[in-house]
């Protein structure tokens, strides 16, 4: 058991009784439980347990997509948390991985599911069904950290007569519950731009919550994670799989390097500053082979020294054959591979990478390069039909074996923990940071740190006139690929939409074209603005 919380949070997967604020954004999208008088909030949160379980469900719910795991509409008390999409296409990682991967180079789905493949393409619409989940799964969760956090208040555990020890804990779980609620406004704010804040000051029940303009919602997270250092616990002193000060500060340093994109203004030294604290914590650069951050037993075997924001993965404890590294390992698997060589039950024919990305490595054998390791066997390098799975190099970065070749505990959900905030990524980002002119940052120093990275990879170390933005863009994608990043990134060196960077399928033709910049946002979902009519569409959409 990775944490002590997660059989908790993976069989009580609750959903709180009282009517949220995320009613009004979503109208007829279901968030609370079909009956309201079994989980009254109040009731609930008489029992001195319910504290951890309500946060366990907010660490839960990253991974998964309803009361059973996946969430099953047709079987009672087991529904998707978002009715309308069920669990397993509206898990929180699975809808991260569908926006920051397909839309990019470094990911092309097969699957023609609804308007899924207009992710592919850069060609979507705001009537797109995983961008309205997208939407509304992240105010799924702020409406969950909301009300834990008005049931938590100073008077309401004094009702309740909550005991000293009691209180001390909650006030960590607060800390760690606002945290989660910044992540979700941040992938709101990166994902759709202007976007309403809601929090627990706000009332409960119907309302239409105002939209914010994308500098505000920047504001409100930059403060919020401000004020977390001095609540959140100390630099890894807080249970695997649960935040501390340390993941504030990286994703304080993230927001900083894209404020330009954001408000306007770079902040380039302040994420250099903050880069640096992140990498002075305490969590250590994993002196372990590659592979071993992304295989089942990477929260054991040396590469969880580096992992400072994980999203946990357990094959027995976890019920979600269709969220979070589920989805990925199996829909990574088709053609000729063999499933079982990945410590898998099967493939699903679905996710591979382009031919662009693949030309980012020195080689397509991992011989220069370790992380570029590409199942070749039976596919093609371009990609003529997207349907086919074989079309395209398959990606092997996941696999659901421990680093040693042995048997993760299943073969249908892994073991596989998501690494979503890493030190590699905070040397890459000071690295970035240093190159775009951070007073704050040195260029001996960032060279450090890449040649570091790279040495770990088997590739060969630059010099300080190699180091330039063209060269870190590329870094990142060898370095962080389908870890949920690629989108922004592109985004920040102004090269996911237009045609200054190319790649099969954008545009939707198979040699790719240049796409409309306005695509560098996403449209708020066409149902969320039925239901909120205060809500105004991106431009252009």
């Amino acid at each position: 058991m990775k944490i002590s919380f997660k059989y908790i949070s993976y069989f009580f997967l609750f959903v709180l009784g009282l009517s949220m604020t995320l009613t009004s954004c979503t109208d007829d999208l279901n968030v609370t439980p079909k009956d309201d008088d079994e989980f009254l909030s109040e009731t609930f949160f008489q029992d001195p347990a319910s504290y951890k379980q309500v946060l366990a469900k907010l660490y839960a719910g990253l991974y998964v997509g309803g009361n059973d795991g996946d969430g099953d509409a047709s079987q009672p008390g087991k529904n998707p948390d978002i009715a309308g999409l069920g669990g397993d296409f509206s898990s929180y990682l699975r809808l991260l991985f569908v926006t920051q991967e397909f839309s990019t180079d470094e990911a092309i789905i097969a699957w023609a599911d609804g308007t899924l493949p207009t992710l592919n393409s850069q060609t979507w619409a705001p009537a797109n069904e995983f961008l309205e989940g997208t939407f509304s799964r992240a105010f799924y969760h702020i409406s969950v950290a909301n009300e834990f956090l008005r049931q938590t208040t100073d008077d309401k555990l004094a009702a309740r007569g909550v005991d000293a020890n009691l209180k001390t804990d909650i006030a960590k779980f607060r800390a760690e519950a606002r945290f989660l609620r910044a992540f979700s406004y941040y992938n709101l704010m990166d994902l759709f731009g202007n976007v309403p804040i809601t929090t627990e000051n706000d009332p409960v029940g119907f309302f239409y919550p105002v939209q914010k303009s994308r500098a505000e919602v920047f504001a409100f997270i930059e403060s919020e994670l401000k004020d977390l250092d001095n609540s959140l616990v100390a630099s890894k002193q807080n249970e695997y799989g649960r935040v501390d000060k340390t993941a504030a500060k990286f994703l304080l340093a993230q927001i900083y390097l894209n404020s330009k994109v954001y408000t306007g203004v770079e902040r380039n030294n302040e994420a250099a500053t903050l880069c640096s604290e992140v990498i002075n914590s305490g969590y250590t650069f994993a002196d372990v082979p590659y592979r071993f951050l992304f295989s089942a037993d990477n929260n054991r075997n040396g590469a969880q020294n580096e992992f400072i924001f994980p999203i946990v993965g357990d094959g027995n404890a976890i019920r979600a054959t269709g969220g979070g590294m589920s989805f990925i390992m199996h829909a990574s698997i088709g053609g000729s591979m063999d499933a079982a060589s990945r410590g898998m039950d099967g493939g699903w024919q679905g996710i591979r990478t382009r031919r662009e990305f693949v030309n980012l490595f020195p080689d397509e054998t991992g011989t220069g390069d370790k992380r570029g390791t590409f199942y070749t066997a039976g596919q093609s390098k371009d990609i003529n039909n997207v349907g086919t799975f074989t079309d395209g190099y398959a990606v092997t970065k996941y696999i659901n074996k421990n680093s040693d070749g042995t048997a993760a505990q299943r073969n249908d959900i892994p073991d596989i923990d998501f690494p979503m905030f890493r030190l590699t990524d905070a040397y890459l980002m000071y690295a970035e940071a240093t190159v775009r002119g951070a007073s704050t940052g040195n260029i001996n120093t960032a060279l450090g740190y890449v040649n570091q990275i790279r040495t770990r990879a088997g590739a060969q170390t630059i010099t300080i006139p190699q180091l330039t933005l063209d060269f870190l863009l590329d870094e990142r994608g060898r370095e962080l690929f389908w870890e949920c990043h690629r989108r922004t990134d592109l985004i920040r060196f102004g090269k996911f939409t237009g045609g200054s960077k190319i790649w099969q399928w954008k545009g939707g033709s198979v040699n790719g074209n240049a796409t409309e910049s306005y695509r560098d946002l996403m449209p708020i979902p066409a149902r969320n603005i039925q239901a909120n009519p205060t809500l105004k569409q991106n431009p252009q959409y």
